[in-house]
C-alpha cells in the first residue's frame, strides 16, 4: 500500500477537545472484516478481523491478489466489477467463498469505491452462517421434539405387541412342520429387528443429563484409541488441539458417545489408503444463543471439530442431515446424526457441518463450566 493511503483524508484536530484516533487505528478495531484492493485487485490493506475471516496473515495477503483466494468465476468478482464500472456501492448476499485455502458460506459482500485511489475498492464481509447454523438447530430441537414423542408412543403401543407376536411364533414352531418352521423364525426374527428400531428411536426420549467439568482431549483420546484400534486402524489420526483449552461442561459418556459416531462416519466416507482423519480443538469467542424461557445467553467458546478427507455430502441432505430418518449410507436408518444433534443440544451445545468434496468438518460449540463451579473434571 502506499505510504499514507488512509491518512491524507482531511480529519479535525479534535472533537470536543478530544485526540481523534488514527484511521489505521479506527479500521483495525472494527470487528468486521474489511479490505481494500488495488485496480489490479492486489490487497494493500486488511483488518485484525479480515485476517480471522480470510485466515491468512496480513503479512501474507500483502503479497496476495484475491484471484490467489479465490477462483474466478466466484460471484465476489462480479461484485467488485459493477463497483468500478457504477463508481458506487454494490451487495450481495449469501455468496459461497470457496477453494483450497477457504470455506465460507452464506456471505454477505458490501463493497464501496475508494474514492483516493481509481479502480480501488473496499470490501467488507459479514458473515451470517453462525445465524443460519442457530436456525437449523431451532429447527432441529423442534423435529427432535417430535421425534422424542413419537418415540414414546412406539415403546408404549409397539413393544407390548411385538412381544405377543414373538411369544405366538415360537408356540406355532414347535408344533410345525419343517417348512412352517423357517416361516415362524422369520417372524421372530423381524419382530427382533422392529423391537431395535424402536429401542434405538427411544433414545431420543426427554431424559435429564447430568453436566460437569469434562477435559475434552481426555475424551478425544480415548475415543482415537477405540477408533485405532478398531474400525478406523487402517486410517492415519491426527490431532490439532488447544492444548490452553479449559474443561466443557457436558457429560463425559454422552461426549464419548457424540465423538465415536462422528469418526466413524467418517472412518466409513474417507478412502481406504488414503483416508485421514483429524481431531481438533479450539476457543473462540462470539458465540452465544438464547436460553428459551429466559433472557440469559449461554456463551459457547469451546470447539471440537472431527474432519475427514472423504468425497464430502451431497447438497441436497446437507439441509436436513440431522433430521431424523435422513442418511447417506445404503441400508442406514438415518438416526445416528440425528442423535448426535440431540445428545449435544442436550448439553447445551451446537453442532455444525460444513462439507466439500475433500474436506467435511463436524464442529461441536460447547458451553464452559458456569462461574463459580468447583472439581476436578471427568
Amino acid at each position: 500500500m502506499k505510504p499514507g493511503l488512509l491518512r491524507r483524508a482531511a480529519r479535525p484536530s479534535g472533537w470536543r477537545g478530544r485526540p481523534v484516533p488514527e484511521p489505521a487505528a479506527i479500521l483495525g478495531a472494527i470487528p468486521v472484516p474489511v479490505v481494500v484492493l488495488d485496480p489490479e485487485d492486489r490487497f494493500i490493506n486488511a483488518n485484525a478481523a479480515a485476517e480471522q475471516f480470510l485466515q491468512t496473515s496480513i503479512a501474507s495477503l500483502a503479497q496476495l491478489r484475491l484471484t490467489d483466494l479465490l477462483p474466478e468465476d466466484s460471484r465476489i468478482f462480479a461484485v467488485i466489477a459493477q463497483v468500478r464500472r457504477m463508481d458506487a456501492r454494490v451487495s450481495d448476499h449469501d455468496l459461497a467463498l470457496e477453494s483450497p485455502r477457504l470455506s465460507r458460506r452464506g456471505v454477505s459482500v458490501h463493497a464501496a469505491p475508494l474514492p483516493e485511489l481509481a479502480g480501488g475498492v473496499v470490501l467488507t464481509f459479514q458473515d451470517s452462517s453462525t445465524a443460519q447454523m442457530l436456525d437449523r438447530t431451532l429447527n432441529f430441537r423442534g423435529a427432535a421434539r417430535g421425534a422424542s414423542a413419537m418415540a414414546a408412543m412406539l415403546a408404549h403401543e409397539v413393544k407390548n405387541p411385538l412381544s405377543g407376536i414373538r411369544g405366538a411364533a415360537q408356540l406355532l414352531e414347535q408344533n410345525a412342520q419343517e417348512g412352517d418352521r423357517e416361516l415362524c423364525q422369520l417372524i421372530q426374527d423381524e419382530a427382533d429387528r422392529i423391537r431395535g428400531l424402536v429401542e434405538r428411536l427411544d433414545m431420543f426420549s426427554d431424559r435429564p443429563v447430568e453436566l460437569a467439568p469434562v477435559n475434552i482431549h481426555q475424551v478425544l483420546d480415548h475415543v482415537k484409541r477405540i477408533a485405532a484400534n478398531g474400525f478406523a486402524s487402517h486410517l492415519r489420526i491426527t490431532e490439532e488441539y488447544d492444548p490452553s483449552l479449559p474443561p466443557v461442561w457436558g457429560n463425559r459418556d454422552l461426549l464419548v458417545q457424540i465423538l465415536l459416531n462422528l469418526v466413524k462416519n467418517a472412518a466409513e466416507a474417507v478412502d481406504p489408503l488414503n483416508g485421514e482423519i483429524v481431531l481438533a480443538t479450539a476457543y473462540h469467542h462470539g458465540v452465544r444463543i438464547a436460553v428459551p424461557g429466559s433472557s440469559d445467553r449461554v456463551h459457547l467458546p469451546l470447539q471440537v471439530s472431527v474432519r475427514d478427507n472423504g468425497p464430502g455430502i451431497a447438497d441436497e441432505v446437507r439441509g436436513t442431515l440431522f433430521e431424523p430418518f435422513v442418511s447417506t449410507k445404503r441400508g442406514g436408518q438415518g438416526l445416528g446424526l440425528a442423535l448426535v444433534a440431540k445428545l449435544v443440544a442436550d448439553q447445551g451445545g451446537l453442532i455444525e457441518c460444513d462439507s466439500r468434496p475433500g474436506r467435511t468438518v463436524f464442529r461441536l460449540s460447547l458451553p464452559a463450566p458456569p462461574p463459580g463451579v468447583l472439581g476436578t473434571s471427568q
